[in-house]
């Protein structure tokens, strides 16, 4: 049996939320590299340039971390939630900034939010969509990098020169509320549906794959029966029948 289509009628919903979310995060990131010369220059932060960049790729790190163990033991709408308010919230931050460090807990947040959803999203991925699905949905994910990267700076420039630098932030975060509410409005079609008790993810060494659905157990019996760990103790994920 042929799987579905990434953008077929049960997953479009999720499908266009989550690659409208990756390319505004994309773009995010790629836009800042053109608008960095003009902020610095209108926020007098020359001597603070290198951290709008190096604070950002740091919180980024770090919520990666944070954000798979969150996702093994509570599931990916935590995480996934947190990361998107986040990454808005740090836009927001950013363009209304008076000032150059202002400015970097801005950025900063955009890499704590930024990390979490991207950790969170593959964590969603498999417990949304079938496995016969996975390396669709995956090159679709990849995909969404492409186009802000071939238009990205041109419409950065565009955007500085037209109305200001601040809008290159603040019209992102503004187009990330539609993209999440449509991700939402999706979720209850899938297999992961909101208000359902994560099961956890489904094998050792398989972090973040939920067995819903499964009619069989994933797990040998000799590893269904070890003891559990704390989520938050290495590997920090468990079986589930």
């Amino acid at each position: 049996m042929t799987a579905p289509a990434v953008f077929s009628q049960r997953y479009r919903a999720l499908s266009v939320g989550m690659v409208a979310l990756v390319m505004l995060v994309a773009f995010e990131y790629l836009a800042v590299a053109t608008a960095m010369p003009l902020i610095g220059r209108e926020l007098n932060g020359y001597h603070l340039y290198g951290l709008a960049f190096s604070g950002g790729m740091a919180a980024n790190v770090i919520a990666t971390v944070v954000g798979g163990r969150w996702s093994d033991a509570r599931g990916p709408f935590p995480a996934l939630w947190t990361g998107v308010a986040g990454f808005v919230a740090g836009l927001a931050v950013s363009g209304f900034a008076p000032a150059m460090e202002v400015f970097l807990v801005g950025r900063f947040l955009q890499g704590l939010g930024g990390g979490l959803f991207n950790v969170a999203l593959y964590v969603l991925v498999a417990q949304a969509y079938p496995s016969a699905m996975h390396p669709r949905v995956f090159s679709a994910l990849a995909a969404a990098w492409v186009l802000p990267s071939v238009v990205g700076p041109a419409v950065t420039g565009f955007v500085a020169e037209t109305w200001s630098w601040r809008w290159i932030f603040l019209g992102v975060a503004v187009l990330s509320v539609p993209a999440a509410l449509i991700m939402w409005r999706g979720l209850p079609a899938t297999a992961g549906s909101r208000g359902r008790r994560w099961a956890g993810p489904s094998c050792p060494g398989s972090p973040g794959v939920c067995a819903q659905r499964s009619a069989r157990p994933c797990c040998s019996t000799a590893a269904a029966r070890r003891p559990r760990a704390s989520p938050w103790s290495w590997p920090g994920w468990r079986c589930s029948r």
